[in-house]
């Protein structure tokens, strides 16, 4: 059966609803599980920004990779990083994790990618006070930049609904395709600005790299300590891929939304 529709002013309330409880459910069995809790969400990025500060600024003395302050060039895009990866992770185990409930809940199907994208996006709001600590101890200047943040999360959010809707019924039906996508974000990790930037790359690799919505997404998240980084081919690239795969998400989960109930 499909998703009952969620255009009418009171089935926004109703999905919204919905989905503010499922994310929430997350974040409690998250943390009431955790004997660490909240530190989970910015331990993670810490420790990895602590290695390739270490590895880029101590052994290999940095030469023309990035910018400085570099742990705050480091940490500015790792965080949201974060998010996007986990995120993708878990689209792939979205409907199988809870097939009783997709199978038996009335709400719209899509409410199962969403409350991922949500939950997730609140545990990356909960590490930003990592950033701004960073952002002190070492001095870094906040300029104008600052007004594209809201900006970057909006294309993040945006580009993840894209791929959820995308991956979550594949995953279904083709089991592989879970195993395929983490090879995939291990090597999108080094493909995408994050220990670097765009800008250090030689030539055609600079343009290649354009065509990575990451590239354009990240490029705002730096702008309110780097504006000399902006860059605006990566950022009309980021647009443009993030509306054609939002799109194709949108078509793809409405053709396999059926054969994916049958499935589950």
């Amino acid at each position: 059966m499909t998703s009952p529709s969620v255009g009418a002013p009171g089935s926004l309330r109703r999905y919204a609803h919905s989905l503010w409880l499922l994310s929430s459910r997350d974040l409690r069995v998250r943390y009431s599980t955790s004997a660490l809790g909240y530190l989970w969400s910015v331990l993670d990025p810490l420790v990895m920004s602590g290695i390739y500060w270490f590895v880029f600024t101590q052994v290999f003395q940095r030469g023309q990779v990035g910018e400085q302050p570099y742990i705050v060039f480091l940490i500015a895009v790792l965080l949201p990083w974060v998010w996007f990866n986990t995120s993708v992770t878990d689209f792939t185990r979205a409907f199988s994790k809870d097939a009783r409930l997709v199978r038996s809940t009335a709400i719209p199907r899509t409410i199962w990618v969403g409350r991922i994208i949500l939950s997730k996006g609140i545990e990356y709001l909960f590490s930003l006070p990592v950033l701004v600590l960073f952002v002190v101890v070492t001095g870094a200047p906040v300029g104008w930049g600052l007004l594209w943040l809201p900006v970057a999360v909006l294309l993040q959010t945006l580009l993840l609904i894209g791929l959820g809707l995308l991956l979550a019924p594949l995953c279904v039906l083709w089991a592989d395709l879970e195993r395929t996508t983490k090879l995939v974000m291990r090597a999108l990790f080094y493909a995408s600005p994050i220990i670097y930037d765009v800008s250090d790359l030689p030539g055609a690799f600079a343009q290649i790299a354009a065509f990575n919505p990451l590239a354009g997404i990240f490029t705002l998240y730096r702008m309110p300590f780097f504006p000399e980084l902006w860059n605006t081919p990566s950022v009309v690239m980021a647009v443009v891929m993030t509306a054609v795969v939002l799109v194709a998400g949108w078509y793809t989960f409405r053709a396999l939304e059926r054969p994916v109930l049958k499935e589950l």
